[in-house]
């Protein structure tokens, strides 16, 4: 999200001293750090009304699963016997001979090069 590298990060912290001064940084520090801690317990205390508000029946509920790329992974890939959500999990089909009819109920081999 943010490219901060070590020397970005130090050209910050001097500008940050020119501007506050080596008397009112430590100051803006412990508040800047207060603050973020204030945040994360508000966002920890709202997930948890939240699932106390959805019920039982939602207690494995997570914020990330309602994440369009992560909805459509876990609704489209899942196996309907509740295997892996990842594609890549399941065991690589076996080529066949070019001509070769399917037994009923067998599954088309993947072709990796055509997708």
């Amino acid at each position: 999200m943010f490219d901060l590298s070590i020397s970005k990060l130090l050209i910050l912290a001097v500008i940050a001293l020119v501007i506050f001064g080596p008397n009112e940084l430590p100051k803006m520090a412990a508040q800047a750090g207060k603050a973020l801690r204030d945040l994360r317990n508000i966002a920890e205390d709202a997930k948890n009304d939240l699932r106390q508000g959805l019920g039982p029946e939602f207690e494995n509920f997570e914020l990330e699963d309602l994440h369009p790329k992560r909805f459509l992974q876990k609704h489209l890939f899942e196996d309907v016997n509740g295997g892996s959500a990842h594609p890549a999990a399941h065991p690589p089909r076996q080529a066949r001979p070019a001509g070769t009819a399917l037994a009923p109920g067998e599954r088309p081999p993947f072709d990796s090069d055509a997708t």
